[in-house]
């Protein structure tokens, strides 16, 4: 389903977001990442190999919460599928997702080596509160 223009709005800003997806028991994991999107999909930016990504890579099913930073009682909630996993553009996606959110070039956390991952969820269900 196409995303309505509040909800394309809050994903082009510098918005809170919470991505929820279902560990192997079925219970949620829910993390506070960064987002984006394509215009048509909510895109968020991860590490390969972190819970999100084995929980997705068995049930793609997600819920992302994005909420306006400046009126966090205007937010929007987002059912879907992450239809696309790949780590191609991924290191730059980060620095400009970091560029969106800080001002400044990403600066990774830890001393381990990262690869960056994308994920593109396709909406199934919105629904937008305190417009």
């Amino acid at each position: 389903m196409p995303l309505p223009d509040d909800i394309l709005e809050l994903l082009r800003a510098p918005s809170l977001c919470f991505v929820t997806t279902l560990m192997k028991d079925g219970s949620p994991q829910t993390t506070e990442t960064w987002v984006d999107t394509d215009g048509e999909h909510v895109v968020i930016n991860t590490v390969d190999g972190f819970q999100k990504v084995r929980n997705v890579s068995r049930d793609p099913r997600v819920t992302v919460v994005v909420c306006d930073p400046k009126r966090p009682t205007r937010y929007a909630e987002i059912r879907g599928d992450v239809i696309r996993m790949t780590t191609e553009g991924g290191a730059e996606h980060i620095d400009e997702l970091s560029h969106k959110y800080t001002g400044r070039p990403y600066q990774p956390y830890g001393d381990r080596p990262q690869t960056r991952m994308i994920l593109t969820i396709s909406a199934e269900k919105t629904r937008f509160m305190g417009r």
